[in-house]
């Protein structure tokens, strides 16, 4: 996302969720001499191992209730992460929903169902005893049983990948695991069908499956012969288990005996050598030649000091063509303070060329310390992977060179880039500024790196959820194994010229002001995870004088209410506070980012009325003092120095998908005088729901990354990349620790939190993070400004 994603509670659903959660019990009665008498349906509706998605169909059987409360008890180690059509809240094991305000009475015969996404350690066993208002419902539960056979319906194989590559002379895997957990034992066979006789499954062609192992992928390897043929045959290999439908695995031949593209593979494009010292990069072939190769390196015009030390000629085998070979470039000590840079040409006769751009990281120049603000005055970084897959789309090349961010969102992100669109880790990219800005002469370079991977992330989101979790000493290795790494790599000398801003954990502080009724949340608080977590990445990275720290402040249809303002900047500054450096290592605040709120709202004011009536009463506005980003945050930043921030900081705000424009957006204020009507109808902010965040179809690119745009304003910009997906329309199984949030899908009716409307998600979507092409195309279509 990735990306990620900004999640709305209203806070006054908030406050009484957690009224309820400790009070439910004393203020649900029975009406005296009351015969209850209940049946429970308890349906799964999707399971990945690690999450899970369930409705609750509550018939009253006897008398009128008038509140409803539901209580059960789960068997095993399950959490409730989201609840709609009722007020959830767990303790221990122990689940309750309570009726929600619009919908308290269940009469004599009728029925309600409720549902929850949550997550799963372990045997994800149902639960069996409901109890409606303290009476046990001893109805039948009609709840497909644990321990029944899996049907095709509830049971399936997962292959991935369905097409595999295999090298002659060489192999290939390809991974099989279950959808869900067998109540025994499942033998999974691998079979060779007709085609190339040289492929053959050479392990793995007999699997078992136990309920404790299920969502374990297990290999399969693929061999394919040597052979003195010039074909890439094929062959098809069929994954099949009783009772289910099989998956078939097109395995393809890598010939090597000439019929594959011959090319240069080199390891990186752009290089820094630090003066007085060494880089380097490596050159192998992509297929193997018929005869020996030469591969040269030759220096090119530019800084002499630059030179290739060794590899400068390279000699490619039949049996090393794949082996890597490294080239070493110098960078001869001297007194200038220029970081010259050098193209490097690796050439080859016959093949195309490569070019590596070395620069040098020139040693005599002092580091410049940190500005008031590090987007005045400088260009920002094109993430190349971004670019491209802008550029591909139609149009999209009018906005393929605007500075994106890079998110690092897993671990892995770090040294191999982030799960959806981006190649390249942080290093990387890093190596890539340090080019553009040898490019650009004496303007400095910003890049934006998006920290994003606290334990528990994304409490209330799941669509978004990340690897680490707080019980799994996720808050020891998200310092070690996460911000350590990072911290290490951005204060390389290399780098020292860089603007780098770190935007650190969306979503994370502010759903500790609203979203303590969700269980991961709570867990989050009680640890200290989010803030202890924060104030590390604070420390590391402040230490770091060319590092500009802005916290994610949510945006203004999440913290706009006075319940959550005043909250928001205390707890923000409390946490600040435990860093080494304290409120000093936040350089600002950022709000918006990945969501969708209006920047400006031009047509109506939240102090204005319609026939006597508040703008603020609306069901829009629903009382809240903010209508748009740019208000809140310039309100809020005022908010944060009070509470002992400095009065330098600056705020970002996010306008990569805010623009609304299109043929939907108003030209002016309504002329309704019903108060409601003229909200809708003047509003730029198409969304059904200021709650609505995932993939939100009718929303355009908003306002171009700019400095100084507006008072205490620092930029805009686009930390969201324009056509990364919000979070996937249906469950995807994925490595990615990414759940499957019913915001996400358009079909879905919402729940207490977006006032129970639907979400306005576009269809289709991928994964969160990854390249979503009919959202990228309605964001340039719907730009606002439109593109010139």
């Amino acid at each position: 996302m990735g990306p990620r994603l900004s999640s709305w509670r209203r806070a006054a659903m908030a406050a009484a969720a957690m009224l309820l959660a400790v009070t439910g019990l004393a203020v649900m009665q029975t009406p005296a001499g009351a015969a209850v008498a209940c049946q429970v349906t308890y349906a799964k509706q999707w399971d990945n191992g690690s999450g899970f998605g369930a409705n609750i169909t509550i018939n009253n059987l006897g008398d009128a209730v008038n509140p409803w409360r539901l209580t059960f008890t789960w068997p095993g180690n399950q959490t409730v992460q989201q609840g709609w059509n009722g007020t959830w809240s767990q303790s221990g094991q122990n689940v309750t929903v309570v009726a929600p305000s619009w919908g308290g009475s269940l009469g004599s015969g009728q029925s309600v169902q409720i549902g929850f996404n949550g997550q799963v350690s372990g045997t994800n066993t149902n639960p069996t005893s409901f109890s409606l208002n303290g009476t046990v419902c001893n109805g039948p539960i009609t709840s497909p049983s644990p321990s029944a056979s899996p049907s095709p319906t509830q049971q399936a194989l997962v292959v991935s990948p369905t097409s595999v590559s295999v090298p002659e002379g060489g192999t290939a895997t390809y991974s099989v695991r279950l959808q869900s957990q067998p109540s025994s034992n499942v033998t999974v066979t691998t079979s060779a069908g007709s085609g190339d006789s040289n492929l053959t499954a050479t392990s793995g062609t007999s699997l078992t499956f136990t309920s404790s192992n299920w969502n374990t992928p297990q290999n399969v390897t693929l061999a394919a012969a040597q052979d003195s043929d010039s074909t890439n045959g094929s062959r098809t290999f069929t994954v099949a288990s009783s009772g289910l439908t099989s998956v078939n695995v097109t395995a393809t031949e890598a010939d090597d005996d000439g019929t594959q593209t011959q090319s240069l593979v080199v390891s990186s494009t752009a290089v820094t050598v630090p003066e007085g010292g060494t880089a380097s990069y490596t050159v192998r072939l992509a297929a193997a030649p018929s005869g020996n190769v030469t591969v040269t390196n030759t220096a090119g015009s530019g800084d002499s000091n630059i030179t290739v030390s060794s590899g400068a000629s390279l000699t490619f085998t039949t049996s090393n063509w794949q082996t890597p070979q490294t080239v070493t470039l110098a960078a001869a000590q001297d007194s200038d303070q220029t970081a010259g840079t050098r193209p490097i040409v690796v050439a080859s006769s016959g093949l195309t060329s490569v070019t590596v751009t070395a620069t040098e990281g020139d040693d005599d120049i002092s580091n410049p310390g940190r500005v008031d603000n590090p987007y005045a005055g400088a260009a920002g970084y094109v993430n190349p992977d971004w670019s491209a897959s802008a550029a591909s789309e139609p149009g999209g090349s009018a906005v393929a060179n605007t500075s994106t961010a890079i998110w690092l969102d897993r671990i892995a992100a770090i040294t191999s880039g982030s799960a959806g669109n981006n190649s390249k880790g942080l290093r990387d990219h890093l190596d890539l500024a340090v080019a553009q800005d040898a490019a650009n002469g004496s303007t400095p370079v910003t890049i934006q790196v998006v920290i994003y991977n606290l334990p528990n992330r994304d409490c209330s989101a799941l669509a978004s959820n990340g690897e680490l979790k707080v019980a799994q000493d996720g808050l020891n290795r998200y310092k070690t194994e996460y911000i350590d790494p990072i911290a290490s790599i951005m204060s390389d000398t290399a780098y020292r010229n860089l603007r780098i801003v770190a935007i650190i954990e969306i979503d994370s502080l502010p759903n500790l002001v609203t979203n303590l009724n969700l269980a991961a949340c709570q867990e989050a608080k009680n640890s200290g995870a989010y803030e202890q977590g924060v104030a590390y990445a604070l420390s590391k990275l402040y230490a770091i004088p060319n590092v500009y720290n802005y916290v994610d402040a949510g945006h203004h249809g999440w913290l706009g209410w006075d319940s959550n303002f005043g909250p928001s900047a205390v707890l923000f500054g409390s946490t600040a506070a435990l860093a080494t450096g304290g409120k000093a290592t936040v350089h600002g605040f950022i709000t918006n980012t990945a969501n969708y709120s209006a920047l400006v709202e031009p047509y109506f004011s939240v102090s204005g009325s319609v026939n006597g009536q508040q703008i603020r009463s609306s069901r829009w506005v629903d009382w809240n003092f903010y209508i748009d980003e740019l208000s809140f945050a310039q309100a809020f930043r005022t908010r944060l120095i009070q509470e002992g921030f400095s009065s330098n900081i600056g705020m970002l705000i996010d306008t990569s998908r805010n623009g609304w424009g299109g043929s939907a957006r108003p030209t002016g204020p309504s002329t309704s005088t019903d108060l409601n009507t003229f909200v809708n109808a003047s509003k730029v902010d198409r969304r059904i729901h200021a709650g609505n965040w995932c993939n939100q179809s009718g929303a355009g690119l908003g306002e171009r990354p700019r400095a100084n745009p507006a008072t205490g304003i620092d930029a805009y910009v686009w930390v969201k990349p324009p056509g990364e997906s919000d979070g996937s329309s249906e469950a995807i199984p994925n490595n990615e620790g990414k759940g499957f949030d019913r915001m996400c899908d358009p079909t879905y009716g919402g729940n207490d939190r977006n006032g129970n409307n639907a979400t306005g998600a576009l269809g289709n979507a991928p994964l969160s993070g990854h390249w979503f092409s009919a959202q990228f195309r309605q964001l340039l279509a719907n730009a606002y400004p439109p593109l010139s």
